[in-house]
């Protein structure tokens, strides 16, 4: 996944650019570059590393002229190099693009082109397009022409900005996010609403199989067959915009720190959604719930949540599998959709194939104006607040939240959750780090960790693993605490950690003899727990909640855990290597 972006206007665009992509940096962060038109000629800079690094080596920013595209590279095709890195000039240099997805049928076109006379510098798929786009400029002298024969020979999952010499700015989306801000003398275009939120918050979410070209202070909106696309400007919510570190070292940091607040503002803006999900859920013939990463788990959350305290069988489906099985999902029954972003490749092809059986969509997503909502029947927003910080976090915990309180509309209120009770037991967690600091100190040269977790506690054993790999490159493992003896005990020796996740809930005894077990293997065992116990080597204490409420409560002190130890290995919390934020490419 990448980040793209576009400028048209009257002032100085580099610096628009610059200060978009280091907003939208989450999306992609290998390489970056910059092309602007001056003078009918383009110019373009690019190179590895990130926006503020690479632009103090090239000044990306101070580069002439009013119109430009911009790029931060998350890599697909080819290795991080600075041929690779976008934009990319066709042949003739006349034409420059930025790009992301992937072109599923780039080698045919590349050795057709290559056997016309085009020339490849770099390994991508990328530079396909704008070959193509000066082949079919030649040919028609165009633009709209050019991108409809363009977009008609290329396959795949893509969103491109293309620039022409004589100051043309055109766009294409077919299954990538591409938005249009509208401002009062300029436009843009960009992956994300972050990218010009700072300038305008008028935006068209441009439908798939659009493309817009920008020319003498206006933009036109076609189809890919030529017709003239409908459209309409959506407000963009501000808080979107809100996306600084303030005084924290990390977004990932201060990501953690506003739960407390978060999850009492989780689906509130969305109440009436909720009611509607309720009364859909009480009906259904069948109901599905799918995700990807962090949402996955939090779909194997709900599972249990629904089954204990609603009597509602729910299937998780974790959504890159259900292409492998289409014919599970049942007509007539009910997806649940879970997304942070609303981008997700995965998901949204889930719902595809769920569309396709007659289901009704449940979105629940932080984005209203994404299109995973934009596809959704209902949709509940998770109101969190935009999240920068690679690792999921904040979100976690509103989707957990907009959960809990589908199954109370269930359970016609009979259960009882005080979010305000659990807001301050978050508080007061992130109040002591000190004892989650030494702990973290103690995981900088391990190779290994394990996470075991029972009944409900088992998905968090999952996210707490999912959290340790993506912040510290440690190799963790999430286990059912009925399976230590059936594999999972042959791994535990004295180089070993594992953290055992043991509120006290029924399942306490159960785990706390499991620890014992994997203690007297020598390993070294880290507590997540209310009540203190010999067995354990280290004690991260929790509060004391609802039975319901722990998986919550015991996830704020493992996301702590992940970030310091990730500074204690000196990695970048809040960019991990190889990862990007939305994955909007399979």
């Amino acid at each position: 996944m990448c980040s793209i972006i576009g400028y048209y206007g009257k002032i100085s665009a580099a610096p628009i650019l610059v200060k978009g992509l280091k907003r939208m940096e989450y999306r992609g962060y290998d390489s970056v570059g910059v092309a602007t038109e001056s003078d009918n000629r383009i110019e373009l800079k690019k190179g590895i590393g990130k926006v503020d690094e690479v632009n103090s080596k090239i000044q990306l920013d101070i580069m002439p002229g009013k119109i430009g595209i911009g790029h931060t590279r998350w890599a697909t095709h080819g290795k991080v190099t600075d041929t690779n890195a976008h934009p990319h000039p066709s042949n003739s240099g006349k034409i420059a693009i930025v790009h992301n997805g992937i072109i599923e049928n780039f080698e045919e076109l590349k050795q057709r082109l290559e056997n016309e006379g085009y020339s490849f510098k770099s390994e991508t798929d990328s530079e396909i397009i704008a070959n193509l786009l000066q082949k079919n400029y030649e040919l028609t002298g165009d633009v709209k022409e050019t991108v409809m024969k363009t977009v008609s020979e290329i396959k795949g999952h893509y969103a491109f900005v293309a620039m022409f010499e004589n100051g043309q700015l055109a766009a294409a989306r077919y299954h990538e996010p591409l938005i249009i801000g509208v401002g009062k003398d300029d436009f843009f275009l960009s992956s994300d609403v972050l990218g010009f939120i700072e300038y305008t918050d008028d935006a068209i979410y441009m439908e798939n199989g659009n493309f817009v070209i920008l020319d003498k202070d206006r933009f036109q909106i076609w189809d890919f067959d030529g017709n003239h696309a409908k459209y309409g400007i959506t407000k963009v919510s501000k808080e979107f915009g809100d996306a600084y570190k303030g005084d924290y070292a990390h977004f990932t940091l201060k990501e953690i720190y506003e739960q407390p607040e978060t999850i009492l503002k989780a689906g509130e803006k969305t109440l009436n959604a909720i009611d509607k999900t309720a009364d859909y859920l009480r009906h259904a013939k069948n109901v599905y719930i799918t995700g990807s990463g962090t949402s996955y788990n939090s779909a194997l959350i709900a599972k249990q949540m629904f089954s204990k305290y609603a009597k509602i069988k729910v299937e998780p489906i974790m959504s890159s599998e259900l292409q492998f099985s289409p014919d599970s999902i049942e007509e007539n029954s009910i997806l649940i959709a879970i997304s942070q972003s609303g981008e997700s490749a995965d998901v949204l092809d889930a719902v595809k194939i769920a569309k396709k059986a007659k289901c009704k969509i449940i979105a629940i997503v932080n984005l209203l104006t994404s299109s995973l909502a934009r596809e959704a029947d209902v949709v509940i927003g998770m109101n969190c607040g935009p999240e920068i910080g690679v690792a999921a976090t904040k979100s976690f915990t509103s989707q957990l939240v907009i959960i809990y309180k589908i199954v109370q509309k269930l359970s016609n209120n009979e259960m009882k959750i005080d979010f305000d009770k659990m807001s301050k037991s978050i508080s007061k967690t992130l109040d002591k780090p000190i004892r989650i600091q030494i702990v973290a100190q103690k995981l900088k040269n391990i190779s290994d960790i394990y996470v075991l977790g029972r009944g409900i506690h088992y998905p968090i054993a999952i996210e707490a693993a999912l959290k340790l790999k993506e912040l510290t490159y440690i190799h963790a493992e999430g286990i059912p605490g009925g399976e230590l003896k059936h594999g999972p005990l042959a791994l535990m020796d004295e180089s070993v950690f594992v953290l055992i996740i043991n509120p006290n809930d029924s399942t306490y005894l159960d785990t706390l003899t499991s620890a014992r077990e994997i203690k007297a293997r020598g390993s070294k065992i880290i507590g997540i727990s209310d009540i203190e116990s010999d067995v354990y080597d280290y004690w991260i204490d929790i509060s004391n909640v609802e039975e319901l409420m722990f998986p919550i409560s015991e996830i704020i002190p493992i996301q702590l855990l992940s970030y310091y130890a990730a500074l204690e290995k000196d990695t970048d919390p809040d960019y991990p290597r190889n990862l990007a934020k939305s994955v909007t490419v399979k």
